[in-house]
């Protein structure tokens, strides 16, 4: 079972949203429903299943919904309709008490705009939600001392925010989400306001903490390259809508509409694309080729293997077995597509 289930979102901004939404028509756009409401359908309908320990992006340009759909996941902002399942249990039915226990222990939030206290030293804030839980204070920050390391902060626990560089308090915002141990972290572009070198910096960081610790991660971005790089699967919104899931590679060799393209049109392919994508699946009548490629192997690393000769290469999985062959032909069609 998955982790996160979100069944039939919505959230519609506006004095009387329950009725707006028993008029929408299936044809409705958002435009004719604000023209015609004065309402404001940020999520519509939405639905999704979240594996425990991958990174899911939900990406999308500004006003497609994405901020506002991370937000009901722990009713943040409460959705108009639909449910939402984390460990089975229905969020949208719990008490206050029970959503309280949900955000102190199960769910942790990283912000675009850090949310630092600023009269507070960078060990106080890591410790902030341990500090709400009750910890007693040496053990709160004997374990945040051990958080300050995880993120190469161990000598700027007794500093303010104001004395740390951006990145530097970035990281002490995902300290701060990492020190309550949360099963689920949810990100709202939290790099997008950093510096590009800093950004990088932060995304290598982040898949290398996530590599140790192996959290559920939903990760909000605009930035398609940045939804390439850190998701194991990716949800691109607009207008409210889902109007595609799949891995980065399935999402850059079947683009599902023209909105999906225009995020493509610059991806290198060769970097992104790999053998298991543009593979032609084994039959059982083929005979395995003496020359193998692992089926993660991207297609910039194909190109040598390939263009020496004109026979196939059997692509094997991750136990070594034969799953598919790629050619010459198929990975210069893949490239042409482009």
């Amino acid at each position: 079972m998955s982790l996160v289930q979100l069944r039939n979102i919505w959230k519609i901004f506006g004095p009387t949203p329950t009725h707006v939404l028993d008029s929408i028509k299936p044809t409705d756009s958002r435009a004719d429903i604000q023209a015609n409401t004065g309402h404001v359908v940020a999520v519509r309908d939405v639905s999704l299943d979240i594996a425990e320990g991958e990174i899911f992006v939900v990406m999308g340009l500004s006003g497609s919904g994405k901020s506002t759909l991370i937000r009901c996941l722990s009713r943040l902002i409460e959705p108009t309709s639909g449910d939402v399942l984390i460990n089975g249990q229905n969020v949208t039915e719990m008490n206050e008490t029970d959503l309280r226990d949900l955000r102190r222990n199960t769910v942790s939030m990283v912000f675009q705009r850090f949310g630092l206290f600023p009269h507070r030293r960078v060990i106080d804030n890591v410790a902030y939600g341990l500090e709400v839980r009750g910890v007693p204070a040496a053990e709160r920050y004997a374990h945040c001392e051990d958080i300050l390391k995880l993120v190469d902060l161990q000598d700027w626990g007794n500093h303010f925010p104001h004395e740390l560089s951006g990145g530097m308090q970035q990281r002490v915002g995902l300290a701060r989400a990492l020190a309550v141990d949360p099963q689920i972290m949810l990100c709202d572009e939290p790099f997008s306001a950093l510096d590009p070198l800093i950004r990088r910096d932060m995304q290598n960081e982040l898949l290398h903490l996530q590599k140790t610790l192996k959290k559920t991660i939903i990760f909000i971005t605009h930035d398609f390259l940045e939804a390439l790089k850190l998701g194991d699967r990716i949800a691109i919104m607009k207008d409210g809508i889902v109007v595609q899931v799949g891995t980065p590679q399935q999402i850059v060799a079947n683009p599902a509409d023209d909105y999906v393209r225009e995020f493509i049109q610059d991806v290198p392919r060769a970097r992104v694309l790999t053998a298991e994508t543009i593979m032609r699946p084994l039959a059982n009548n083929d005979a395995a080729s003496t020359t193998s490629v692992a089926a993660d192997t991207t297609l910039a690393d194909l190109i040598p293997l390939v263009a020496p000769t004109a026979d196939p290469l059997a692509v094997v999985n991750a136990s070594g077995l034969p799953i598919g062959t790629v050619d010459r032909a198929s990975v210069l069609q893949a490239l042409a597509s482009a």
